[in-house]
């Protein structure tokens, strides 16, 4: 333990982290830039940080400020010590509404505030795309705007009262007329009133540098405001006094539709006079589907407000009238407006991909010039790509002027780099010549500071030095940022990635077999620190039940990230502490849709466990629940189920087989069924055949040996929407045959039996070997129906999304696997397909449950959605995952968190429903967790069409 770390832990009441995992889960943030930190404090109140900073200050240590980690240039990362400030300091101290106004952590989440404030009809105006889980004390930090910022302005726009510490230990309360000005600031500005009144650019996201200039007297010398974007170089604030703005009762969104993004652009400044709350743009690159906008290349999203839905709709047309437009399209109902918000939201994201799949950085995220040149500068800005080889594609609030893009440079070799600093040069000087601010909302940090002398001018620069030495004359507060800064060239967080592709199982098809380049996915926008679920969203129900950003996707990346590195993480594929972080990964498969960069930590996960535990003894739970299809199929083959479910019954011989298979105590093992679904399908009378199509019905291991139920029902239903079912090939030979049967007496003499299987088990535990072995036997099995056209219909959503993404991925080099996977059918999916004209019966009930995780992340639920509808199931199902997860929930370690996921949606959605509901769970892990934990039997869609049937 260094004397650092020993004075923190006797001064500080809160968290100390100068472990492995703590300094690497905030090495970066979401920039391109990366610092190892000496370690982390999580503080519990003012006192705490003062205390860190006099233990700091003692050791000449820095400090810096952290909130929700979603800076993008770089300001949230440092050497010292960092101040996480979302753990323990992220209250909401009061609010009155009749003041309208809130005092609050800097910790505080906005989207908190947003929900406190929402039931007075009060909003906070200011509201970044990261709102769900960006705080109040970054977004001060950097004079965050949004998308509503041409109605409400900037952060800066709604602070009243400010409390910062600064680096000596001072108490101040800053507010206007000098209010908690520290000695010398007052007579700094007096020297030099001239500049403050001609060197700072008059427009509305006017971010870079220090707000000097609100230090005028005219401008109400407001020290508070004036604070606001210091990027905690100048103090550390611990409480804030914001004012909130009236929410409009009714918007609407009208959405415009134009030839081209420049066309967009010339006309959103035209549209300001209109009064609207929202004027913003994209263009169709980074629109993965056009489905629900208008005709056009590019479009302007501009929400309007009123007392009442007409008035909204009425401004909103107005909008349009006033508007030249390709198409456009008004909508007023809630969930409309957040599909087309979701896109736009997700862009921050998105954009990190280019079209061919190639990466894609900040670094230029958010420029603004003023609205009225914004055309003219979205045009130099694409010559200037094209001068330098580059692409980008810009989005972002054309209302103020403001352009978000991010560019493909490349940041891993020299050549590169040079490029990414010429272009940077080149383009500072381009929005200084359209009277523009190198930030228009993100800030400065490493990224454009070193640049502000072509924005400002050396004298105004020399005098943003003197600002920071008045405030910190020890420069101990997140030196290297605004003033004195760090080359924007250096401290790239790629800079410490192996130059060659890591050996690896998995194909990782979307990053060219790199996985390097599958980890660098992870930009840092942290969309899975969300802590609540929007609709039916997925991702992240570890981080949701834990808080700890260890449990975040992006926490996971972060650790693979400096696994790769090798500086922090020394020990590799061995590393404890990736493995303890990714212990509670769900493989939810979650993060592979929601995550706006499609970062796929469940694969990670695999790959990680299989390099891990390499000629190493594996965790019990690998064994007992990895190689479930091998000890059922023993079981069905010996006919001892009935053996076995008396023996699981007796509740000391239970304990002892759990603790042998690191089965969590608190789980009940689930009953083996008596027959299988194989066995019955041999044993039972067909009727006449059908003449529909041939569907091939997999016998998953669940459904083979623990709910044959569903099965049966399926088959039922498939056959009565007139399909002919058969299931998939048992033996291995010349002349089998695609009906779970073999006929050929050659194929009798000279085939091996076997069964297919996904490897879902395998995979998840990461024994890729095993899983390829099993997987590879399966294509043998499957290779007669591949020949034919029949899909393959899976009833177990988690083995269907292993088929249609674990196998092509892990047998990249076998074109079967591939075929195989497209022939890749869900239940509901293959009766839309398949049997068009067939009407199921009217079930006609109100129907609770979940989508299954990985069918939301991999199948989709579309053609369930509207098969429920004909079937007249309605009502909504929830989103997260149940917390069981296949072998997750049963591992020893785990109950807790896996209880907790379920408490997310899953329970209190079914809790919650309504008389005669029907609780639907595809899947046989959500149906067990909802039988162990509510005492709820949840069903298939196949039994409750079914039972419909008769």
């Amino acid at each position: 333990m260094t004397d650092l770390e020993a004075a923190l832990r006797r001064a500080v009441r809160g968290e100390v982290g100068f472990d492995v995992t703590s300094r690497a889960l905030t090495t970066m943030d979401a920039s391109n830039y990366r610092r190892v930190p000496l370690g982390v404090v999580a503080p519990r109140d003012a006192d705490d940080v003062a205390a860190v900073l006099e233990v700091c200050r003692e050791h000449g240590v820095p400090v810096v400020p952290r909130g929700g980690g979603t800076s993008i240039a770089g300001q949230a990362t440092g050497t010292g010590v960092v101040l996480d400030f979302t753990r323990h300091m992220n209250r909401l101290v009061g609010l009155d509404p009749r003041a309208r106004t809130a005092v609050l952590q800097p910790g505080l989440v906005l989207d908190r505030l947003q929900e406190a404030a929402s039931p007075h009809g009060l909003r906070f105006g200011p509201d970044p795309s990261t709102h769900s889980r960006c705080t109040l004390g970054g977004m001060i930090g950097n004079n965050s705007c949004g998308s509503h910022s041409v109605a409400w302005g900037t952060t800066a726009d709604s602070v009243r009262e400010l409390t910062v510490l600064t680096a000596r230990g001072r108490r101040l309360r800053l507010g206007r007329e000098w209010a908690g000005a520290p000695d010398g600031l007052r007579e700094l500005v007096d020297g030099d009133l001239a500049r403050l009144r001609t060197g700072f650019p008059d427009l509305p996201r006017r971010i870079s540098g220090y707000a000097l200039d609100a230090l005028l007297p005219e401008r109400g010398a407001d020290v508070a405001r004036s604070f606001c974007g210091s990027e905690g170089t100048l103090g550390v604030l611990t409480e804030a006094s914001v004012r909130l703005v009236e929410s409009p009762r009714a918007r609407a969104l009208a959405v415009l539709g134009y030839a081209d993004e420049a066309g967009a652009a010339e006309a959103a400044a035209g549209l300001l006079p209109l009064g609207p709350l929202t004027v913003e743009g994209m263009a169709v690159d980074l629109v993965p589907s056009t489905e629900g906008l208008p005709r056009g290349g590019a479009w302007l999203f501009v929400e309007t407000g009123g007392d009442t839905e007409a008035e909204a709709r009425a401004r909103a047309r107005a909008v349009v009238r006033a508007a030249d437009v390709v198409d456009a399209r008004v909508v007023t109902d809630p969930a409309g407006m957040r599909t087309l918000w979701r896109i736009r939201e997700d862009a921050s994201g998105t954009a990190t991909r280019m079209a061919d799949g190639s990466e894609a950085w900040p670094g230029w995220e958010d420029c603004a010039v003023p609205p009225a040149r914004l055309g003219g500068y979205l045009r130099d800005f694409r010559s200037l790509l094209s001068a330098h080889g580059l692409r980008g594609t810009p989005y972002g609030h054309f209302g103020d002027g403001c352009i978000h893009v991010r560019v493909d440079f490349d940041l891993l070799t020299d050549a590169g780099v040079a490029r990414f600093r010429r272009f940077s040069e080149e383009l500072a000087d381009l929005v200084v010549a359209h009277g523009g601010s190198l930030s228009g909302e993100h800030g400065d940090g490493q990224a454009r500071a070193e640049l502000l002398p072509r924005m400002y001018g050396a004298q105004t620069v020399a005098l943003f030095e003197r600002a920071k030495a008045v405030w910190d004359p020890d420069d101990l507060l997140n030196p290297g940022m605004l003033v004195r800064p760090a080359p924007l060239d250096t401290n790239l967080r790629f800079s410490v990635l192996p130059r060659e592709p890591v050996d690896v199982a998995f194909g990782y098809p979307s990053d060219g077999g790199d996985f390097s380049a599958a980890v660098r996915r992870c930009v840092g926008v942290a969309k899975c620190r969300t802590t609540s679920v929007a609709g039916s969203s997925v991702m992240c129900p570890s981080f949701r039940a834990t808080g700890d950003e260890e449990h975040s996707t992006r926490g996971r990346a972060r650790l693979l990230h400096e696994m790769l590195a090798g500086e922090l993480v020394t020990d590799g594929w061995r590393s404890t502490e990736v493995r303890d972080a990714l212990d509670l990964c769900l493989s939810c498969k979650g993060c592979r849709s929601d995550c706006p960069v499609g970062v796929d930590m469940a694969t990670y996960k695999a790959e990680f466990l299989h390099h891990h535990y390499e000629g190493r003894r594996r965790p019990a739970a690998h064994y007992a629940m990895g190689w479930l299809p091998v000890w059922l199929r023993w079981t069905a083959r010996t006919r001892t189920a009935p053996v076995v479910n008396a023996l699981a019954s007796v509740r000391p011989l239970a304990a002892v087989a759990k603790r042998l298979g690191g089965i969590a105590g608190e789980r009940e093992v689930p009953r083996l069924a008596g027959e299988t679904f194989s066995r019955w399908w041999r044993g039972r009378r067909r009727g006449p055949a059908g003449d529909g199509d041939l569907v091939v019905l997999w016998p998953d291991t669940f459904t083979e040996h623990l709910s044959p139920s569903v099965g049966r029902d399926a088959v039922r239903v498939l056959e009565a929407a007139g399909l002919r079912v058969a299931l998939p090939p048992t033996l291995r030979g010349p002349g089998a045959i695609g009906d779970g049967t073999s006929k050929s007496p050659l194929a009798l003499l000279t085939a091996r039996r076997g069964r297919v299987c996904c490897g879902l088990t395998y995979v998840s535990t990461g024994q890729l070997d095993r899983a390829r072995a099993v997987l590879r036997r399966t294509l043998d099995l499957m290779s007669p129906v591949l020949e034919t056209s029949a899909p393959v219909v899976v009833l177990e959503p988690s083995c269907a999304a292993a088929l249609r993404t674990d196998l092509p991925e892990l047998l990249h080099d076998d074109p079967r696997a591939a075929r195989l996977a497209e022939r890749v059918l869900t239940f509901a999916e293959a009766l839309e397909r398949h049997a068009p004209h067939w009407t199921p019966p009217a079930v006609n009930l109100p129907a609770v449950g979940q989508t299954h995780c990985h069918q939301h992340a991999v199948l989709g639920d579309a053609a369930d959605r509207r098969l429920r509808e004909s079937a007249g199931l309605t009502g909504e199902l929830s989103g997260g995952c149940c917390g069981l997860a296949g072998n997750f929930g049963f591992e020893d370690g785990h109950y807790e968190v896996s209880a907790a996921c379920a408490e997310d949606q899953l329970l209190p959605a079914v809790r919650e429903a309504p008389d005669g509901a029907v609780v639907l769970a595809d899947g046989f892990s959500c149906r067990t967790q909802l039988e162990q934990l509510a005492g709820v039997r949840g069903r298939h869609l196949a039994e409750v069409l079914a039972e419909g049937l008769e």
